[in-house]
């Protein structure tokens, strides 16, 4: 399960990110609860999040342009002292007493155009430090790295805000980045995995798009991704709007049922990390779990049954995530690495301005059950549109053994062995990534 922290560099980055993650999600609590201060509008509070998320949605290519032509450790380093400048400006500001709610604005859009470069950057730079063998348990760690800082972050926060201010907590997080780059600057490079950098030259955005589109085994992950992010992850929405209208509870209500996904994503992504293989056909399978799992929350009768499934929801969201990631870096081209895991985040992140809005007035107009409803519905369905086609691309055919004792009562075999055999007969195990 923690295999890839045997290597120096990759502990030293995994101990920094724990540090600036939970910096990073205490600055989120924080920020909300400035803006909602400071407007007293809950749509002010979504307009802040919009402009962290649209420059992923407009730029998120060209960070991985950035990320495959130059040296990912240098442009780490200047991304992340840019972040923690952005939360020490907005500690001055607030701790000063002179934040007006367009500081915010800004700040936010800062955040969001230096992250344009970052995530592809860091995505890419796992591979680095870990090489091959071991990429898909460290991206499984760098998922549990990031919700178990969910876990402490948002607690912290409201001590601080409730204590001493949302200042104090913008304070700490700028100086949170301290660690990572720490972590990257005492790195070994000759213990890094070299990969070969993409010359500088015109085309290759497009370059990177093509490849992409000419891989299914790349192209449709993004896709399921895509939906998933963009109709399936709105839990802000929906959760605020169980605790308050559905269940006429407070915010300690809300923030119980972040904790208990919490609890369920770190479960997830270690369980993830246990995995010697990353499947599509995994990434299919738990989208469609998921999409049933939402739907069936969405209808449950009494608030314990609603809580209890936010942990199964939880881990399933973050086994997409991180088998869909892993993946999909493994079957790419080390020089176009950046440049897919940038489409990756891009549609996966980049749709919360999209999807946000809509999911936000269905669940206004219709209510918080229809909301949720229509998100799990979009996810189920997409995840069976894409296990289709890759089950068509594949040459593979659903079929059903009914048989007492069968070890899978529903497979995927190819086309010859099913038109071949008769119902129920075994078929024989054919090696496939789908």
């Amino acid at each position: 399960m923690f295999s890839s922290l045997r290597i120096r560099n990759y502990r030293l980055f995994a101990t920094g990110a724990v540090i600036s993650n939970t910096g990073t999600w205490m600055s989120r609590i924080a920020q909300d609860w400035l803006v909602l201060s400071l407007t007293g509008s809950s749509t002010a509070v979504g307009i802040t999040t919009a402009l962290q998320f649209l420059p992923m949605l407009l730029f998120g290519l060209y960070g991985g342009v950035i990320a495959d032509r130059y040296p990912k450790r240098r442009i780490l380093l200047a991304t992340q002292t840019a972040l923690g400048a952005c939360g020490l400006a907005l500690a001055v500001l607030t701790l000063s007493g002179h934040v007006q709610v367009w500081h915010v604005y800004l700040i936010a859009f800062l955040l969001g155009m230096v992250t344009v470069v970052d995530n592809p950057t860091r995505q890419a730079f796992v591979a680095e430090m870990v090489g091959p063998t071991d990429l898909r348990n460290a991206v499984s760690l760098n998922s549990a790295n990031f919700q178990s800082a969910r876990l402490i972050g948002p607690a912290v926060a409201g001590v601080l805000i409730t204590a001493v201010g949302s200042g104090w907590a913008f304070l700490l997080n700028g100086l949170s980045f301290g660690a990572p780059l720490i972590g990257l600057l005492m790195m070994r490079s000759a213990e890094l995995h070299r990969v070969e950098r993409a010359p500088r030259g015109k085309g290759q955005l497009r370059e990177g798009l093509a490849y992409v589109a000419a891989r299914p085994d790349l192209i449709w992950p993004i896709v399921l991704v895509g939906f998933i992010g963009t109709f399936g992850f709105n839990f802000p929405i929906w959760l605020s709007a169980f605790a308050d209208d559905v269940f006429d509870a407070g915010p300690g209500t809300y923030g119980l049922l972040n904790t208990l996904m919490a609890v369920g994503s770190v479960a997830g992504a270690l369980l993830a990390a246990r995995r010697a293989t990353s499947r599509l056909r995994l990434v299919v399978g738990a989208a469609l779990v998921f999409g049933v799992l939402e739907m069936t929350a969405a209808v449950a009768p009494t608030f314990w049954l609603f809580a209890a499934l936010m942990v199964p929801i939880g881990a399933f969201g973050l086994t997409i995530n991180v088998t869909a990631n892993s993946s999909v870096q493994l079957a790419t081209d080390p020089a176009m690495r950046g440049r897919v895991m940038s489409l990756f985040m891009m549609v996966f992140v980049g749709g919360t301005p999209i999807g946000g809005p809509l999911m936000g007035w269905l669940t206004d107009t219709y209510g918080a059950r229809v909301g949720f409803l229509v998100g799990g519905l979009v996810s189920a369905l997409a995840s069976i549109m894409v296990g289709l086609v890759l089950a068509r691309i594949g040459g593979l055919r659903l079929r059903v053994d009914l048989r007492r004792g069968g070890r899978q009562v529903i497979t995927f075999v190819p086309r010859e062995v099913a038109d071949r055999q008769p119902a129920g007969a075994a078929a024989e195990r054919v090696p496939s990534r789908v």
